[in-house]
């Protein structure tokens, strides 16, 4: 299996990391070796035979991939369309981040570094980055807003368990973009010895790249599961959440130059998109500077950065990967958007009608569903990025 033998316009950014007119590499002096060392031999390295060895074996033997194509009937037969569902929550820690993470820790051994720092909004991803420490014992410091803290105890208490140092951040809206800026600080302050595992399709070339690079191993699984399921490779629709958006590229990526499958993003409304507490990117952003890439962001018109809201710890960031920037003004993908009332009633009926109990950041793409006039030949695969055990501190204030 080879996840990166890709060479398609949608799929691919310029050798200087754009997608169409969004990515690049805008980023401090101290940190231009670092990326640059990245940037020049991430590829070569992801295709090295031996690293894909060691790849694919934590997938499947750690990570526990393949994840399962879940046909729900109960959901198709209310939604008028055959509705299967991408289990990434069945992944190892719980969410599909650990895909990345995996694949960096390997890359950061091979680049010579000793310790690792990453971001995390709702905590899954600094669960995964704490977990790949462990398991080839680097030191590892993860930065959380401290709201986040509060809100996502539980992943907290396992990310201490694991052995990462958990720092809060305490600037801004103490959230995901203010931990994010906390962690770049920490990369420039010591570039040589550290490797930044960027958790989203986010950041500096070639991070948005490399991490959905590695997430396209969802996208790649779905098509052999479809296959064999339905005979054919192609749903008519993809569908997933979307903050800075990892588990979207991951689902969307080998479809994204197959014109039949339609791509849709669905990010978080908050209390409404025009309500002032939201997150909707798409809608509400315009074309800027974010965490060292160019994006679509919400920010004033003289580009100080607007603070998002939503109910997801996961989804509250204003801006947005570059390639989904590049997908919403190409009008390759759907861009929607879920409030908080609608993601938390989403988790609650899913949890009801199939069992499972979905991460708030997956529900907001479930609530779409009823309002995209499915057909009954229409085949939709959501892709099921994370569970609730994390959310159900937040869901028990509904029940």
């Amino acid at each position: 299996m080879n996840l990166f033998n890709v060479d398609e316009n949608y799929q691919n950014p310029t050798i200087e990391g754009y997608y169409g007119d969004f990515g690049g590499a805008y980023i401090p002096e101290m940190l231009y070796s670092n990326v640059e060392t990245l940037k020049k031999q991430y590829l070569q390295i992801m295709y090295d035979p031996i690293f894909q060895a060691e790849f694919q074996y934590l997938l499947k033997d750690y990570v526990g991939r393949p994840t399962p194509l879940f046909l729900a009937e109960r959901l198709s037969k209310e939604i008028g369309a055959t509705i299967y569902l991408k289990r990434e929550d069945l992944c190892h820690t719980g969410a599909h981040k650990i895909n990345n993470t995996v694949g960096q820790i390997i890359l950061a051994q091979r680049l010579g570094k000793k310790k690792i720092i990453a971001e995390t909004g709702a905590g899954q991803h600094g669960v995964a980055t704490a977990t790949v420490c462990a398991l080839k014992g680097m030191e590892c410091v993860i930065y959380m807003g401290e709201k986040d803290i509060e809100r996502q105890a539980p992943n907290v208490a396992r990310m201490k368990m694991l052995g990462a140092t958990v720092i809060p951040a305490k600037s801004g809206s103490k959230t995901l973009k203010d931990a994010t800026n906390e962690a770049i600080r920490a990369w420039i302050n010591e570039p040589n010895e550290t490797h930044y595992i960027i958790g989203s399709v986010v950041g500096p070339h070639p991070y948005p790249d490399m991490v959905a690079r590695f997430q396209s191993v969802i996208s790649e699984e779905i098509r052999k599961q479809l296959k064999d399921k339905t005979g054919s490779e192609l749903p008519t629709h993809v569908l997933a959440c979307v903050g800075g958006g990892s588990n979207a590229a991951g689902a969307f990526y080998h479809f994204l130059n197959e014109p039949t499958v339609q791509i849709v993003a669905v990010e978080a409304a908050g209390h409404g998109v025009h309500s002032g507490l939201s997150a909707a990117t798409t809608q509400l952003g315009t074309p800027g500077i974010l965490h060292g890439s160019k994006s679509i962001v919400m920010q004033t018109s003289d580009g100080q950065v607007v603070e998002p809201h939503s109910i997801s710890a996961g989804l509250d960031y204003p801006g947005i990967g570059p390639l989904h920037a590049f997908l919403y003004e190409s009008k390759r993908g759907i861009f929607l958007s879920a409030t908080d009332e609608e993601a938390l009633a989403s988790a609650f009926h899913l949890s009801k009608i199939e069992g499972i109990i979905p991460a708030l950041e997956t529900a907001h793409a479930f609530s779409v569903l009823p309002k995209m006039n499915l057909k009954a030949s229409d085949v939709v695969v959501v892709c099921l990025s994370g569970r609730g055990d994390k959310d159900l501190a937040t869901y028990m204030e509904y029940l």
